[in-house]
């Protein structure tokens, strides 16, 4: 089991500190007792803080676990992403976040409903909850719920607290499925799932709108954190920043523009750049839970520059994520897998995110 005493310390403290926000909030201020101070904070908060929200609100497992396996096995073709980030961001700044900021209603839906009709605020509802609950939390039969994301982050710290020397564990191996959250914490995925669930029900009951904010903040720290830990530790294994590039590029993992446009093609700049742009607009345009945390800044003028922010975080947050995955593929080449039992796993389940699956030799 990987995990010692003080990472079970460590991973409680970040439970125990989530939920005295929420107490802090309920206790504190107007305590939570009108509906604009439950649901938007009260129009307080900075741009600083909601910018860390709206990036900790969609930091996955897609993003955190996700990415440097796909990188690992595909190269760095997905880094070109981050080109659709600036458009993307720039639209809902100038667009659409005046528009919610003026409207003054918490509810995107409500917007529907008053531009348009009820029925177009119906269907937006439902659209909603198939792609937030169908897409993106359910996720090859294994459910995500906001609780289950901050153990994942706080995992990832983990994994480079207790890593034994001698190697690094797979991040996808270590964390997904119920078998890999017995192997590092002794809990089933299931007892994960409903402590997390708990502890962030309460914390976003007692608190509202502001303790959901900074323990978002507290998570995006932590998820830097470990982020920066596994590049640093794994850099220093494989030997220098230089060697791991030298054998990305040896083995062809380091990818151009590509300006394929055939729709099969697994990447192109077709795909991610306009795609991206498109998906940034779901996310970060018209998301209720991107335009909550909008309109809880102090002003429209906050609002526009807490997604300023986020272009350079989402940025930093992407390039972290393909470093992660040059150097987990550069440590595996020059280091045999102590447990292969841990990362010999079908990925058929979760395509999508991709995996370490190799036996002696890593994939080219």
């Amino acid at each position: 089991m990987l995990f010692s005493t003080v990472d079970y310390v460590i991973f409680a403290l970040l439970l125990v500190l989530s939920s005295a926000i929420g107490l802090y909030y309920a206790l504190s201020g107007g305590r939570q007792r009108t509906t604009q101070e439950f649901l938007l904070a009260n129009r307080s908060m900075g741009f600083f803080p909601v910018a860390l929200s709206l990036l900790a609100t969609f930091q996955s497992a897609v993003a955190i676990l996700g990415v440097p396996s796909e990188i690992y096995r595909f190269g760095t073709e997905y880094w070109f992403l981050g080109c659709s980030y600036i458009i993307g961001l720039l639209i809902p700044a100038y667009i659409f976040i005046p528009v919610f900021y003026r409207c003054g209603s918490p509810s995107t839906y409500e917007y529907l409903e008053l531009r348009f009709s009820k029925t177009v605020r119906i269907c937006g509802t439902v659209t909603f909850i198939f792609q937030m609950w169908v897409l993106r939390k359910v996720k090859g039969g294994q459910v995500e719920t906001n609780g289950s994301l901050l153990a994942k982050k706080a995992l990832v710290l983990q994994l480079v607290v207790s890593c034994p020397e001698g190697r690094i564990p797979s991040l996808r191996g270590a964390v997904m499925g119920s078998e890999k959250y017995r192997y590092v914490t002794g809990f089933s995925l299931w007892g994960v799932v409903l402590t997390m669930g708990l502890v962030c029900t309460l914390y976003t009951t007692l608190g509202g709108l502001k303790a959901v904010i900074w323990t978002d903040v507290i998570q995006t720290l932590v998820m830097f954190a470990g982020q920066l830990a596994v590049i640093i530790i794994g850099t220093v294994k494989v030997g220098s920043i230089q060697e791991v590039w030298d054998i990305a590029l040896q083995n062809n993992k380091i990818s151009g523009i590509n300006f394929n446009p055939d729709p099969f093609e697994r990447h192109s700049i077709w795909s991610l750049g306009i795609g991206g742009i498109f998906l940034m607009l779901s996310l970060y345009g018209v998301n209720q839970a991107q335009v909550q945390r909008y309109l809880s800044s102090k002003t429209e003028k906050e609002a526009i520059l807490s997604c300023y922010v986020v272009f350079p975080c989402q940025q930093v947050v992407l390039a972290l994520g393909c470093l992660t995955g040059l150097v987990m593929f550069a440590y595996y080449q020059k280091h045999e897998i102590q447990n292969p039992e841990m990362i010999a796993v079908s990925d058929q389940e979760i395509e999508g995110f991709g995996g370490i699956r190799r036996g002696p030799q890593a994939p080219v």
